[in-house]
């Protein structure tokens, strides 16, 4: 399994991925639910000099475990919407998409 990385870096992600959903809502991310759990999750699970938490490494799993899926989610919306298809294509359309050209036929034709 590949390392998990810093927690920070964890919630900042998190943030910035909530941030970018919350574009969408057109209200302030600050303002979601979604915000405010996950800030509440990770303060309730900081190590501090009285405790150590048992339950921060799952914690920070789950954390990346969910940053992963909100990256995904974005990203595959930002792809498809890039490349769904707009309906039927004329050949030249579809050869020019891939680089190609279709060749002249003698005569003028084509």
């Amino acid at each position: 399994m590949a390392a998990l990385g810093s927690p920070l870096r964890t919630l900042r992600g998190l943030l910035r991925e909530l941030r970018h959903a919350g574009g969408r809502a057109g209200r302030p991310y600050r303002e979601m639910p979604a915000y405010q759990y996950v800030l509440a999750a990770f303060r309730a699970h900081r190590v501090t000099s009285e405790k150590l938490c048992r339950a921060q490494q799952e914690l920070h799993f789950q954390a990346a475990t969910y940053l992963c899926l909100l990256r995904s989610v974005r990203e595959h919306a930002a792809l498809h919407q890039e490349y769904h298809g707009k309906g039927e294509r004329s050949p030249e359309e579809v050869a020019g998409l891939v680089g190609f050209t279709l060749p002249q036929q003698p005569g003028g034709k084509g």
